[in-house]
C-alpha cells in the first residue's frame, strides 16, 4: 500500500516553512455524487490543471457485457492551483468544497501527487480498495510509482500495493513486482 500523507516530510531540527499562498499546490475537490466527469470537463474548459484517475470494469447486463470507466477515487477530483484561485474551482457546478481542516483547504504533498499522477497515467492497472492504515509497510523502489510508501498485500497471483490518501480516506491497489518493493525499517 502506498500512503500519501497530508504533511510534507520535515527535516529534523528545522521548523516547517509555511507554503506560499501564491504557489500552486495539489488539493482534493469533493464533488457531488457521480459528478466527477462533469467537474473535470468544466475545470478543463476553465484551464484549471486537474487529475481524475479512472479504472475500467466490465459490467454484465442480461443481453451484453460492457467495459465502463469509473472514477478511481469516487467523489473527488484533484486540482493544482494557488489558493487565491480557489474560487475558480469551488464555483464549478458539482464541486462541494476543497478538502481541508478548520475551513482551510489542505494541500496534498506535491511530490507524491506528481508520482501518483504520472504512475496512474502510464496504464498502471489500479482498482479501488477499502481504506487501509495497518499492514506491512514498504517503499516502491522502482516502477511507475517509485518513491511512494504503502502497505503490501500478497495474493496468489502476485503482489499488490495499496495506495492510500489519508486526507480523503480512500485507497487504490496496484500490481507490483517483488523486485520493485523494499520493506521499510521498523516493520
Amino acid at each position: 500500500m502506498v500512503f500519501l500523507s497530508i504533511q510534507d516530510a520535515e527535516t529534523p531540527g528545522v521548523p516547517p516553512q509555511p507554503a506560499a499562498a501564491n504557489d500552486p499546490h495539489w488539493y482534493a475537490a469533493y464533488t457531488r455524487g457521480n459528478h466527477e466527469r462533469r467537474v473535470a470537463a468544466e475545470l478543463a474548459s476553465k484551464g484549471v490543471e486537474h487529475f481524475l484517475p479512472l479504472y475500467s470494469s466490465v459490467r454484465r447486463w442480461s443481453d451484453r457485457r460492457v467495459r465502463l470507466d469509473f472514477p478511481l477515487f469516487p467523489g473527488y477530483v484533484f486540482v493544482r492551483l494557488a489558493l487565491p484561485e480557489k474560487l475558480r474551482v469551488v464555483r464549478v457546478k458539482g464541486v462541494v468544497r476543497l478538502v481541508g481542516f478548520n475551513g482551510q483547504p489542505a494541500a496534498l504533498p506535491d511530490d507524491e501527487m506528481e508520482v501518483l499522477c504520472s504512475g496512474l497515467a502510464r496504464s498502471t492497472r489500479a482498482e479501488p480498495h477499502p481504506y487501509l492504515t495497518v499492514g506491512r509497510k514498504i517503499r516502491m523502489r522502482s516502477g511507475p510509482l517509485a518513491g511512494l510508501e504503502g502497505i503490501l498485500l500478497r495474493r496468489k497471483s502476485g503482489l499488490r500495493v495499496v495506495v492510500s490518501i489519508h486526507m480523503i480516506q480512500r485507497s487504490v491497489s496496484v500490481d507490483a513486482d517483488a523486485a520493485d518493493v523494499e520493506p521499510l525499517s521498523g516493520n
